[in-house]
């Protein structure tokens, strides 16, 4: 088991999260062949590093890829990957079960996370399904609706009063001392699941462009660890242009890319309605940065009023996704591709995560005597 840190290259022969250097650390790139098997975890079983127990899968990956229309409009071949429809509504969970899988082979008894969304439910969902503890770590200002759906699967959820954005790196401290393995947003066995989506997608299409949204950066360095994997093995004969997509509101990752800058700064005063995707200081920005220069891939920021255009437009193709998952579609408008090409836009998660964010469609009311003229 070799890791490796990206950005200064330090490597260690233990699973630790973070380098001396502060970023984030990777597996040494897998090599290996594809498997006649059920689900993604066992045809692609050469490319993990850690054996997944798929007695404690719930059926997470293997997620649809479908045809959009919305690509007809545009002289483009669209396809939507539905992460949405994941055991927990999101793609966290491709990553989770990996992360579990290590923790439980470890011998931890006790798992947790820092988050107050899609992650917090995706960890305490399958801690309780893997037998462990779980500890949910979220921010003072979290909704009583997110804390019900988080407290649901029955993990301990603390309410953590002072500076969230200290608390990711806190959490590992604390962890490391109290043995509590801490699963954030690009712990290295959660990228590690996340290339899934890539296998997924190479399966069925050679696409020229992939649409990710972006926020801490762990997705997008899974999905590009996969798609590199498969070339190196020869799986693949191209690599497609990855694009990170951000909300205007919220897009450190974007600004330090367009601005020639070395590292992400901060983003103050972030304000977009695409929560999900909204980390003003991303853990793994850094080393999405390098990646986006080292393969000449491209970052857009996209509009709120673009998200919500986009959000519709996909309820019009019966997939309601909350607004960080519409950020892909929404750059389709500002992006200039050539026609024909094959471009997938990756869903990330349900819209039902995100109801109280959501616009009420038009309701007719009609009394009962008068229902066959309301049904004209």
């Amino acid at each position: 088991m070799k890791l490796r840190c990206p950005l200064c290259g330090r490597e260690y022969s233990e699973p630790v999260q973070r380098c001396e250097c502060g970023e984030p650390v990777e597996f040494e790139t897998f090599h290996g062949e594809p498997y006649i098997g059920k689900s993604v975890w066992e045809r692609f079983y050469d490319f993990w590093p850690v054996e997944p127990v798929l007695e404690f899968s719930l059926g997470e990956g293997d997620t649809p890829l479908v045809k959009s229309r919305l690509g007809e409009e545009l002289g483009i071949k669209l396809y939507l990957k539905n992460e949405t429809v994941n055991p927990t509504w999101s793609f966290k969970d491709r990553g989770t079960f990996l992360a579990m899988s290590y923790a439980l082979k470890a011998g931890y008894r006790t798992v947790g996370t820092v988050s107050t969304g899609n992650m917090a439910a995706s960890v305490s969902a399958y801690a309780s399904r893997f037998g462990l503890k779980a500890k949910i770590l979220v921010s003072e200002s979290a909704s009583e609706e997110k804390l019900k759906a988080v407290g649901a699967y029955g993990g301990d959820v603390i309410r953590v009063h002072g500076d969230y954005g200290r608390l990711y790196f806190e959490s590992l401290k604390l962890g490391e001392k109290l043995g509590v393995y801490f699963i954030n947003s690009d712990n290295p066995f959660r990228i590690e699941g996340y290339k899934g989506i890539a296998f997924e997608i190479a399966e069925e299409v050679s696409p020229d462009y992939v649409l990710i949204p972006t926020s801490s950066g762990g997705l997008f360095r899974g999905v590009a660890k996969g798609f590199i994997e498969l070339y190196e093995s020869g799986l693949i004969d191209n690599l497609p242009k990855l694009i990170a997509v951000q909300a205007e509101g919220c897009s450190p990752i974007c600004r330090a890319f367009h601005e020639g800058e070395e590292k992400v700064e901060r983003f103050e005063n972030p304000k977009t309605i695409a929560k999900a995707i909204a980390n003003p200081y991303p853990p793994s920005g850094n080393a999405v940065l390098k990646l986006l220069r080292e393969f000449g891939w491209e970052c857009v920021a996209v509009s709120d009023e673009g998200i919500r255009k986009a959000q519709e437009r996909l309820a019009r193709e019966g997939l309601f996704v909350q607004p960080a998952s519409a950020t892909g579609i929404a750059a389709l408008e500002k992006l200039d591709l050539p026609e024909g090409a094959k471009v997938v836009s990756i869903l990330t998660g349900s819209g039902l995560r995100t109801l109280k964010e959501a616009q009420t469609g038009k309701v007719m009311e009609c009394p009962l005597e008068g229902l066959e003229k309301c049904l004209r």
